[in-house]
């Protein structure tokens, strides 16, 4: 994992990935680069069986994300921009589609895409002075990372229709109230907070984490039968492999497991 100019990677101790998008000057909008090189990042977490959970951030505490460049876009013509908007859905489905958890730690303003970037995470934490916002109808388009969707899937149909087509911003005590986010944390311990429930996330068996998570992303779309069908199968994908024998085993002898999960053992020839 390396640095780019507008994106911090830094590798935390228990398998932990901390993604800061970096660009404060300009409330880390992104813009066409900064999207390349989000998508490039989760795509190379998927070949990394070492990561086991990522948290995403906004460098600075006056904003998470602000969306999207609207500077650069105001130079694109009608195919540049649609060209444009094809990579910033991509970066969209890389967070969506991630492998591991992915947690966002809300430090400030998350507004339009920053919003669906957060939308897209596993969960959020969130500083108590970040606000959220959809506000694409104020500027002639509409939420294009999924925010129509996400955001009701969240917290309701029409709360979501108000705020969406009223282009209201909402804070964070709403935001929790809502179910948007977690926890509000202080902002001098957010990343500390939202840092401490990834590695605890971490430590679990990295299989039951990701069937889990299939579980619950699939399941919720179908009816309780069905889900509940959903679930059985992944619970029996998982009896009889290496992890599962490693927690009963720890559970027995009274000591932490060391779970290793299937992506590991098969780079090291085991699997």
């Amino acid at each position: 994992m390396h640095n780019t100019a507008a994106l911090k990677l830094q590798e935390r101790p228990d398998d932990v990935l901390l993604a800061t998008l970096d660009r404060p000057e300009l409330a880390n909008a992104f813009d066409t680069r900064t999207a390349l090189d989000l998508a490039d990042a989760f795509r190379r977490i998927e070949t990394e069986p070492r990561w086991r959970c990522v948290v995403l951030t906004g460098s600075g505490d006056r904003a998470f994300c602000a969306g999207a460049d609207l500077k650069e876009r105001n130079s694109l013509g009608e195919a540049q921009w649609r060209a444009q908007h094809e990579v910033f859905e991509r970066m969209f489905r890389s967070v969506r589609d991630c492998r591991v958890p992915v947690i966002a730690a809300v430090n400030g303003a998350a507004y339009a895409g920053g919003l669906e970037l957060v939308l897209h995470c596993d969960f959020a934490y969130a500083s108590q002075t970040a606000a959220f916002a959809l506000t694409e109808v104020s500027l002639g388009i509409i939420p294009g990372g999924g925010g129509t969707q996400t955001l009701a899937r969240a917290i309701g149909e029409r709360r979501a229709r108000e705020l969406i087509l009223a282009a209201r911003p909402f804070s964070a005590e709403e935001a929790l109230a809502w179910g948007v986010v977690n926890r509000l944390c202080d902002p001098g311990r957010l990343l500390e907070e939202t840092l401490a429930v990834a590695a605890r996330i971490a430590a679990n068996a990295p299989d039951s984490v990701r069937e889990a998570r299939h579980a619950m992303r699939y399941g919720l779309g179908m009816d309780l039968a069905s889900g509940m069908q959903l679930e059985i199968a992944a619970y029996n994908r998982l009896i009889g492999s290496e992890d599962q024998r490693e927690g009963v085993r720890a559970f027995n002898e009274k000591r932490k497991p060391k779970f290793r999960g299937r992506k590991v053992l098969e780079s090291e020839g085991k699997g």
